[in-house]
């Protein structure tokens, strides 16, 4: 497999990269060890835990030697080779748990993904930030991937002060004996824990997945997700559902040499994602199903990467947000009429001790045009948030429009976004708060400028 920086290389363009409405670009840590060591199903393979030598990803970051500016450069080069609008920008942090990172490495780091998208090199992260603001490049939401014992009050924190909106925790499958098994040296208590931190600082929560893992089966996995959605401790906003495979250098590859491990066939994974799909409601996203590691790394278990399409010919009532989104909808059904009459429709629950709206435009076909999660506290952890509701999430979907430019289609920019806000805050006023908070991307503050909000340290404010 062979890499390319020319941007004159990307000949198509592939318009399901910013169809949600963003443009995502990932960027890659440097290889280091976690401090409890290797889970089973890790390899060890000199690139970032986890990962394959191959993923493109990791091809790009080794190609600048993991330079954080450098990889946001190459990666919006990319898109604006293939004709993509580069104007909203969500970042995602991959490759190991980068709060355990020595602490003036993530600063750095953070910083350079802010000057890369500046095009201008800051003197420091306020100053990045600042610029971002008004910039060209306006990074909208920033993803940060940690484990469940690592998001304390203070990892929390930091990470408001880097600008993130979404954290993904490694949750892989809810059971101490598993979390044993598998050398993941955390407990189901540090998810709940961090779950609840999370939504009380207002992000939005995802969580991976990881059905097939050694002492379980297809029974178990659907009774985890079950729990996950069932039980309030739990209920993330997003998931990420990566079927176990066996790759080189991982202790599993030698299980499975043993004969003390079998990883799921391509039958048995189509049957527990469908199952998992039904149980998925309709405030959640499936992120994505399935890791895209190169067939030469893979000891054992399926070689489709395309599952998600696998099973959505099998199944087709799916509930999740994807799944519903109206820029996949045209793209995959073009000649469909689509109903025009939008409604608004809220969708309350508990979860981590609070109270959840999840607000949603949708048609009668029951397809999203846009979606904002507004939640009622219940013991906030940062004092900016106290006597206030917090919005952990406004997205308006279709495909994405560039910053002040006009929208002739469904989607972005047809004042979606304005009414969902109007009816949070009216929703608040109901709650006897006195302020509204909502967790902004950098780039998205000067939209809440214009709606009246002001900058309050981590959060854009607003009085009732």
């Amino acid at each position: 497999m062979t890499f390319t920086t020319n941007p004159k290389d990307y000949k198509f363009r592939k318009p399901t990269k910013t169809i949600s409405g963003v443009t995502p670009i990932a960027v890659m840590l440097p290889p280091r060890p976690c401090k409890h060591g290797a889970c089973v199903y890790c390899p060890s393979l000199n690139v970032p835990q986890s990962y394959t030598p191959e993923s493109p990803v990791v091809l790009r970051a080794k190609s600048v030697n993991y330079d954080a500016k450098k990889q946001t450069q190459i990666r919006l080069e990319a898109f604006k080779a293939m004709k993509h609008p580069t104007d909203k920008i969500e970042i995602i942090i991959m490759g190991g748990t980068f709060l355990d990172y020595p602490l003036n490495f993530q600063y750095k780091f953070i910083k350079g993904i802010f000057d890369g998208l500046n095009e201008k090199i800051s003197k420091d992260l306020e100053e990045a930030k600042r610029i971002n603001e008004l910039g060209k490049h306006r990074c909208v939401a920033l993803c940060i991937e940690t484990r469940p014992d690592v998001c304390s009050n203070e990892h929390i924190k930091r990470m408001l002060e880097f600008g993130c909106t979404r954290v993904e925790l490694g949750v892989q499958f809810l059971d101490d004996k598993s979390y044993k098994l598998t050398n993941r040296c955390h407990t189901v208590k540090d998810v709940v824990d961090a779950t609840f931190r999370l939504k009380e600082a207002g992000f939005k929560v995802g969580y991976h997945l990881m059905p097939g893992l050694p002492g379980s089966n297809i029974k178990k996995d659907i009774a985890n997700v079950k729990k996950i959605f069932s039980d309030e401790r739990f209920k993330p906003d997003q998931i990420k559902i990566y079927p176990c495979q066996v790759i080189p250098g991982a202790k599993l590859e030698e299980w499975y040499k043993e004969g003390g491990y079998k990883p799921y066939t391509d039958e048995e994974i189509v049957k527990v994602l469908i199952e998992i799909k039904k149980l998925v409601p309709e405030y959640c996203r499936i992120m994505r199903i399935m890791r895209e590691i190169p067939p030469s790394y893979l000891v054992a278990g399926t070689l489709r990467i395309d599952m998600r399409k696998v099973v959505r010919e099998k199944f087709k009532d799916c509930k999740c947000i994807r799944c519903r989104e109206i820029g996949f909808f045209i793209r995959d059904n073009p000649n469909s009429k689509i109903d025009e009459n939008l409604r608004l429709k809220i969708i309350k629950y508990k979860a981590s001790k609070g109270k959840e709206y999840f607000l949603q435009i949708v048609n009668k076909q029951n397809l999203i045009f846009g979606m904002l999660r507004l939640r009622i506290p219940y013991k906030p952890i940062i004092d900016e948030l106290k006597n206030s509701v917090i919005i952990r999430e406004l997205h308006v979907y279709g495909s994405e429009i560039n910053i002040g430019q006009k929208n002739i289609s469904f989607g972005q920019h047809k004042g979606l976004g304005r009414k969902l806000m109007e009816k949070a805050e009216e929703i608040a006023r109901k709650e006897k708060v006195k302020n509204i908070a909502v967790i902004s991307g950098i780039g998205v503050r000067e939209y809440y400028r214009k709606l009246g909000y002001e900058l309050e340290k981590f959060y854009m404010t607003k009085s009732l």
